[in-house]
């Protein structure tokens, strides 16, 4: 991490040494978007890298409805040269030839692409472009058009944040407080209350917490995953994050217990590390502690309720049967309907329930399924805090990563959809009619 700081500071200084001749090229009316043609016409590298670090500083003190404005600038005036690629297919129909069949493929990328590369050549170029991509996502809420500029932007991170450049980090008391200060603002599953809840789950003997991190961002995790070291599979999150209980000897420990998971970036949204960061925390475990056999995960399910009500609202032309539509309205009173009823329930949602997009509903279950877990149990009552009940009235979930399961467990869902489930709790899925179990 050292040399990344030294090559930022190299760059800065590079940066500051252009803006003299970028200052030349700089009329009052540029506007952003202005700005951003310089930057792509071909400046020297001084000048680039001070014309890029000044669009990224003009951006970052724009009003919300500016930053708006000009993502949709980027979007409209960005886009392919046609004329360079309709210039390109006729040359390769010409001669078919595989060097012009290739400089199709250059001429159609879209030019915000490059402009986005030059931008990251700043210094602190990535953070800056992360935290642009954070206002995009959530402009292609309202304006689905800005899509095709996000997919510039996600290709490029894709690249930019793949598995080679990230470096694992255990994360303990002796940990710069500038980063511990982030973990307690990124963990948004479980809540750190304060610096004593984060020593307890960072200090304690059967503890221990792993982040990714990025040369370009050292001093800011990208995800981080908490875990517990017990003798046994956890059925509740009360437990684990106790204030008073007595800390189990790390050798006696025999199962690693992931109760939490935070993507840090909202910005790198899409981008996926979790699956690579589960895979190396289990390796970096199972070389340290010889007794773990069982690595699993104690989850919520976030959409339960949501998926539930909606279900229920829509009758016979819903997935609930009339029992479990009766559940729903049972929890909803604040009655308890009964420990099967809502097991039921809860796998209906998890092994029926489709997301618009295709899969499993539970956002989670898509994460842990997708990456080779098996869903292995549901336990009811496992999380009292006010966002659990409201969620999932308190239900969790545990997905069990089983070592020589995962990538047959991974190759099937991702070619099929198909969704590796122990056997208890496929029989708490009940059919539709009968309310028989599901075999």
């Amino acid at each position: 991490m050292r040399s990344a700081l030294v090559l930022g500071d190299l760059l800065a200084r590079v940066a500051d040494a252009g803006r003299v001749f970028a200052r030349e090229r700089t009329v009052p009316e540029d506007d952003l978007a202005d700005r951003c043609e310089v930057l792509l016409s071909g400046s020297g590298e001084a000048t680039g890298l001070a014309i890029a670090r000044e669009i990224l500083d003009r951006y970052a003190a724009l009003s919300a409805d500016d930053r708006l404005a000009f993502l949709r600038d980027l979007s409209r005036r960005f886009g392919v040269n046609r004329p360079a690629l309709e210039a390109a297919l006729a040359r390769w129909r010409e001669t078919d030839d595989e060097a012009d069949l290739r400089r199709i493929h250059v001429a159609s990328e879209p030019r915000s692409q490059e402009l986005v590369r030059r931008l990251n050549r700043a210094p602190s170029g990535t953070r800056a472009l992360v935290a642009m991509r954070a206002d995009l996502l959530k402009a292609v809420a309202e304006e689905p058009a800005l899509a095709a500029l996000d997919d510039d932007f996600r290709h490029l991170f894709s690249s930019w944040f793949n598995r080679g450049f990230l470096e694992l980090r255990s994360i303990d008391w002796s940990t710069p407080a500038e980063i511990l200060e982030k973990i307690i603002t990124y963990e948004t599953v479980h809540e750190i209350a304060d610096w004593k809840d984060l020593r307890r789950r960072v200090a304690a003997p059967d503890r221990r917490l792993y982040a990714f991190f990025h040369p370009a961002l050292p001093n800011d995790p990208l995800i981080f995953v908490e875990v517990a070291l017990t003798d046994a599979i956890p059925s509740a999150i009360g437990p684990i994050l106790a204030e008073e209980r007595t800390p189990l000897d790390p050798s006696a420990a025999t199962t690693a217990v992931f109760y939490s998971i935070n993507n840090c970036q909202y910005g790198l949204r899409g981008i996926s590390f979790g699956n690579f960061l589960i895979k190396q925390v289990v390796e970096e475990l199972s070389r340290e502690f010889r007794t773990l056999k069982t690595f699993v995960t104690l989850s919520p399910a976030p959409g339960l309720r949501a998926f539930a009500l909606r279900e229920a609202e829509r009758g016979e032309e819903g997935l609930l049967s009339e029992a479990e539509i009766a559940t729903v309205r049972s929890l909803e009173a604040g009655e308890e309907p009964g420990e099967a009823a809502v097991l039921a329930l809860a796998a209906r949602y998890l092994l029926e329930g489709r997301s618009p997009r295709g899969g499993p509903a539970d956002p989670v279950a898509r994460f842990h399924l997708g990456n080779g877990a098996r869903l292995e149990r549901v336990n009811v009552s496992a999380d009292g805090s006010p966002r659990g009940l409201r969620a999932a009235w308190g239900v969790m979930v545990n997905y069990l990563y089983d070592l020589p399961s995962i990538e047959r467990n991974h190759e099937a869902f991702a070619a099929s959809g198909a969704v590796a489930v122990s056997q208890a709790v496929r029989r708490h899925l009940r059919t539709r009619d009968t309310g028989t179990p599901v075999r």
